[in-house]
C-alpha cells in the first residue's frame, strides 16, 4: 500500500512509519518541518499543516490509506489556549477527511482518545469526540483507535511525572500529587501498539471498528510515580493534595504565561484513563504478554 501518515514525525508516527516500511509499504509523512525530522530510511516527507487544507491536499493524491496522528498533548496546556484542541483535532480531521475523499483514498485510521466525547468535560476530550463524528460521517472506510497513555522511547508520559513534581514542589524532597495520585491509567508500550495500527490498515475486518486499547496493567499515578523514581534509584515522599486545592492551584497557574498546565488539565486528572473492555484481542494481542511499564523502565535504566 501507499500510506500517508499525517503527523508521522511524532512519537507514535515515527514508530509506525518504521513498522509500515518493514512490512513493505510505501510511506509518506506529512510534517510542518520535514527537514528537521529523524525518520526511518525510505520514508518520504511532505510539508503541510493540518489546519491549512491547501497545504496538505496534494499529498493525498495516489494514496491507498491515511493515518491521522496529529494531536496536542492532554497533559499540558497548548500554546494558544484550549481552542487549539479544536483547531488541530476537530478542524484538522475535517481537512484530512475532505482531502482523502477528494482523492479517492480507501481507508482512514484515526487516532482518538479514551473517553472521546463531543460533550466531554475537557476541551481535549470534546475535540476528539467531534473529530470521531467527522470520521464516522465520512464516505471512507474508517477505523478509530482510542489508546490509553502510550510510553516508550520518545514519549512524554514518563517525563510528565517529573514535570508535575516541578510544578508543585520544585527543589523539595516531597512530591505533592493531586488527589494523592489516585487517577488510574492503563499504559501501553508503543512497540505493542504500532503493530495493531498496521494490522488495522491491512485487514478489512477492522473497517468501521472503534477500539479501546490499553496495556496489561492498570496503575495509579502514584504507583507510576514511584516506579519512575525507583528505576532511577531514587525515592520520593508523596503527599496528597486535595483535588479542590490542586484545581485552584492549576487554574491560577494556568493564567501565568509559560505555566504548562491549567484548569483543563486539572479536570483531566479527575477521571481515569482506562479501557472499559481492552480490545487488544481483536489484533491477536494477549494482555499478559504485553510489555509492562515496569519492564520498560527497568530496561531503560
Amino acid at each position: 500500500m501507499n500510506v500517508l501518515v499525517v503527523g508521522g514525525s511524532g512519537f507514535i508516527g515515527t514508530h509506525l512509519s518504521e513498522e509500515l516500511t518493514e512490512r513493505g509499504h510505501d510511506v509518506t509523512v506529512v510534517s510542518r518541518t520535514p527537514e528537521d525530522e529523524d525518520l526511518p530510511e525510505g520514508v518520504s516527507t511532505v510539508r503541510g499543516d493540518v489546519t491549512a487544507y491547501d497545504s496538505i491536499e496534494g499529498a493525498f493524491e495516489g494514496k491507498d490509506a491515511v493515518v491521522f496522528l496529529v494531536a496536542l498533548s492532554p497533559l499540558f496546556k497548548p500554546k494558544g489556549g484550549d481552542d487549539q484542541h479544536f483547531a488541530v483535532h476537530t478542524e484538522g480531521t475535517r481537512n484530512v477527511v475532505a482531502a482523502a475523499e477528494e482523492h479517492g483514498v480507501d481507508r482512514l485510521l484515526q487516532m482518538s482518545a479514551l473517553g472521546a466525547d463531543s460533550n466531554g468535560s475537557t476541551a481535549y476530550i470534546r475535540s476528539k469526540g467531534e473529530a470521531e463524528e467527522i470520521v464516522r460521517d465520512s464516505a471512507l472506510d474508517w477505523v478509530v483507535f482510542r489508546p490509553s497513555v502510550v510510553f516508550g522511547e520518545g514519549g512524554e508520559f514518563v517525563s510528565f511525572t517529573k514535570k508535575l513534581k516541578g510544578m508543585f514542589a520544585p527543589g523539595l524532597p516531597i512530591y505533592p500529587l493531586p488527589g494523592g495520585g489516585e487517577t488510574r491509567f492503563q499504559p501501553i508500550w508503543v512497540g505493542d501498539l504500532v503493530p495493531m495500527l498496521a494490522d488495522a490498515l491491512e485487514e478489512d475486518e477492522h473497517v468501521g471498528g472503534t477500539y479501546e486499547i490499553g496495556g496489561p496493567e492498570v496503575l495509579t499515578l502514584r504507583e507510576i510515580t514511584n516506579m519512575v523514581y525507583d528505576a532511577e534509584g531514587k525515592s520520593v515522599s508523596i503527599v496528597p493534595i486535595p483535588m479542590g486545592l490542586a484545581g485552584i492551584g492549576l487554574k491560577l497557574g494556568g493564567a501565568v504565561p509559560g505555566f504548562p498546565m491549567g484548569a483543563d488539565q486539572y479536570r483531566s486528572l479527575k477521571f481515569d484513563n482506562t479501557t472499559a473492555d481492552n480490545d487488544v484481542a481483536a489484533f491477536d494481542g494477549d494482555s499478559p504478554d504485553m510489555r509492562t511499564l515496569q519492564e520498560y523502565l527497568t530496561a531503560a535504566g
